[in-house]
C-alpha cells in the first residue's frame, strides 16, 4: 500500500506543476533556417479532448509566428504511448513534436517495458497547459455530494466505475488516489481518450467496455 500510495503522489505531484508540454526528439537544427517545410505536431490522443483542443489552439499560433503549417495528427492508443513512440522515432529534425502530458512521466513506472526512455529521448521546450480534474457523475446516479458517492460505492463494492482517457493518464492516477483515500471499491474502465470517456460516462450497474 506505501508503495502505490508514493507512486500515485509522485504522479500527482508531476501533474501539478505542469500536465503538458511540447517535446521533441535532440536535433541540432540552425534556427536560422528552421523551419522550411510543415512541421507534425503529434497528440497521443483524440479529437475532442483537452489535449487535441490546446494542441489546435497552439498549432494555429505557430503556423502564424512561423510562416509554416503547423499540422495536427491524432496518434491515440495506449495511455498516450503510441504517440509518444511515433514521435521518438521520427527523424530527430525538429519537424515531428509530440504534444506530451501527465500520461508520460506516469507510464514510466506504469509500464515495465517501454519501447523507448522518455527522459532520455525527448528534449522539453515548453510547458503550456495546467489540467485540473473534476469528478462528474451522471443525473441517473442518485449521489448529490462526494459523501453521497463515498456511501453509495461503499454500500455497493465493485459495482461502480469510472471513466479515464487511457491507463497512466492524470484521471486515472486521481481515481485510483481516490481510491485509496477513501478505502472504496470502483472498477477503472481506461478509453483513448476523454472524450469518449465523458460521452459514455459511469454507470452503478453496467460497465461500459472501451
Amino acid at each position: 500500500m506505501r508503495v502505490a500510495r508514493s507512486f500515485l503522489m509522485l504522479g500527482l505531484g508531476a501533474m501539478s506543476v505542469a500536465a503538458a508540454a511540447l517535446l521533441t526528439p535532440n536535433a541540432g537544427i540552425a534556427a536560422e533556417k528552421y523551419p522550411t517545410r510543415p512541421i507534425h505536431f503529434v497528440a497521443a490522443f483524440p479529437a475532442g479532448g483537452a489535449v487535441d483542443i490546446t494542441a489546435r489552439i497552439v498549432a494555429d499560433w505557430l503556423s502564424n509566428d512561423l510562416g509554416q503549417q503547423v499540422i495536427v495528427e491524432n496518434r491515440a492508443g495506449s495511455g498516450g504511448n503510441i504517440g509518444a513512440a511515433a514521435v521518438i522515432n521520427s527523424p530527430p529534425d525538429g519537424y515531428t513534436i509530440l504534444f506530451a502530458a501527465a500520461n508520460n512521466s506516469v507510464s514510466a513506472s506504469l509500464y515495465k517495458k517501454l519501447p523507448y526512455d522518455f527522459i532520455r529521448d525527448t528534449t522539453p521546450v515548453a510547458g503550456i497547459m495546467l489540467v485540473t480534474n473534476i469528478m462528474v457523475v451522471p443525473p441517473s446516479l442518485p449521489v448529490k455530494t462526494v459523501a453521497d458517492f463515498i456511501a453509495l460505492a461503499k454500500a455497493s463494492p465493485g459495482q461502480l466505475s469510472f471513466a479515464s482517457a487511457g491507463n497512466g493518464t492524470s484521471v486515472h492516477m486521481s481515481g485510483e488516489l481516490f481510491k485509496l483515500a477513501t478505502g472504496i471499491d470502483i472498477v477503472h474502465v481506461p478509453y483513448r481518450g476523454s472524450q469518449q470517456a465523458v460521452n459514455l460516462g459511469t454507470s452503478i450497474d453496467d460497465h461500459p467496455q472501451p
